[in-house]
């Protein structure tokens, strides 16, 4: 029986459709021509998704943009090295995508920029692949759903997780009853984060912090609100759930075949690292979606003493057995005492994998498969959960009319308002 089981899971692992390097082979082989690519963002991630556009092959980056002018002399002097030829520099968005040799451009700016610069891309013609979160709140993400119907080009969000072997494999067994009825599911990322000095202080002369901030708040400059680190600051990268836990909870997602959650409450706040950052170290969140409850926890610290094996993954609990998975380990634990778990591995290249998936959808014009309609759910699943979080209140949305019911605090927190001179995307009805 044992023998019997574990073939029919390694089975589930080896169906699963590793077709994106196999897709992105096909189109190249259609088109000699390389994808020409923006990036706007070269700080740390666009720098990553450009590498992997480049070993997916097929690809060429003819011009980057930032308002640092020290990343732009670096990574154009790096992206040179690499594809032997010099992409050209911008730091305004606007002035890249006005060049005559793109064909796709690359969003990897932190998200208060998101929706400006994937709309203004979109009406200039070109497709996208857009980092996540999709937007800062949930009314620029309507609006960027909106503007991508429209348009009708091909986009991809950064979502790479969705080429997990791992989470694929999972996926097939779930929907085939390995585990029976999913009844909970409790999804976590602990880990220690590092903090910069959070004094206020001058901004390096290579940077524009001014248009940095662009159209959020502009709040004083520190080593831990800038580069990188902007990620925990409220203003900008929202908090860990928002930033780092939106991808476990769009797999999540995905594994369950769900939209946005129906109900949800959040609890948390600053323990440990109060002063340094601005968003809880410590959370946790009660999504209720259709099928069942979704757990997301998380602690910044004191992450690595007590079972660091599952400091990083989603746990599904069936009724008949429960699997923990994560980037590219599974492991199955079916029901009764003593019963024999099962381990799995599989090493997936998701972030080439995905960027392979997106240069052969520009070059055949099939959508890949992470649109930003699809990668709206999860971006607002974890924007309403901080706001439940905000207003330490129970949020119900409704998802047809998008809207929180009966709150209207709560609801105020769907558009933020945008500093002038620039406009929110989002015109209400």
């Amino acid at each position: 029986m044992m023998t019997d089981r574990r073939s029919f899971l390694a089975a589930a692992a080896a169906t699963v459709p590793w077709g994106a390097m196999q897709r992105a082979a096909a189109g190249e082989a259609a088109s000699s021509k390389p994808v020409r690519l923006g990036v706007i963002g070269v700080g740390w991630y666009g720098m990553v998704d450009a590498k992997a556009a480049l070993k997916a092959g097929g690809a060429e980056v003819t011009a980057i943009c930032d308002v640092d002018s020290a990343h732009l002399e670096k990574n154009a002097a790096e992206l040179e090295r690499l594809q032997g030829k010099k992409p050209k520099t911008f730091k305004l968005y606007t002035d890249l995508l006005a060049s005559d040799d793109l064909d796709a451009v690359i969003i990897a700016t932190p998200p208060q920029w998101h929706a400006l610069q994937f709309i203004a891309a979109l009406q200039r013609g070109v497709d996208v692949y857009l980092e996540k979160p999709i937007s800062y709140d949930v009314r620029e993400g309507r609006a960027m759903v909106d503007a991508a119907a429209k348009a009708g080009r091909i986009v991809q969000v950064g979502f790479q997780r969705r080429q997990s072997k791992a989470f694929q494999a999972v996926k097939k067994l779930v929907a085939e009853g390995a585990i029976g009825r999913v009844v909970q599911v409790d999804v976590q990322i602990h880990y220690r984060a590092g903090t910069l000095d959070p004094t206020p202080q001058d901004p390096p002369a290579t940077l524009d912090w001014d248009l940095w901030c662009g159209p959020g708040p502009k709040i004083p400059y520190s080593p831990q609100v800038g580069h990188f680190n902007w990620r925990l600051e409220k203003t900008s990268g929202h908090g860990h759930l928002v930033d780092w836990g939106i991808h476990l909870i769009d797999a999540t997602r995905v594994i369950l075949g769900e939209s946005a959650p129906k109900r949800l409450t959040a609890a948390g706040g600053l323990y440990q690292l109060a002063g340094k950052i601005t968003t809880p170290d410590t959370l946790t969140v009660h999504f209720e979606f259709a099928r069942c409850p979704v757990v997301w926890r998380h602690r910044l610290w004191g992450a690595e003493e007590f079972t660091p094996e599952v400091n990083n993954g989603i746990f599904l609990y069936g009724d008949k057995g429960t699997i923990f998975v994560s980037d590219n380990r599974w492991v199955v634990i079916p029901s009764g005492k003593n019963k024999q778990r099962e381990e799995f591995k599989a090493d997936t290249d998701a972030g080439t994998a995905h960027m392979a998936e997106f240069l052969d959808a520009v070059r055949t014009r099939r959508p890949p498969s992470c649109s930003v309609a699809d990668a709206y759910q999860s971006t607002k699943s974890v924007q309403l959960a901080m706001i439940a979080y905000d207003t330490s209140s129970v949020i119900e949305w409704d998802d047809d009319a998008e809207r929180i019911i009966d709150h209207p605090k709560a609801a105020d927190l769907l558009r933020r308002e945008y500093r002038k001179p620039w406009e929110h995307p989002f015109k209400s009805s």
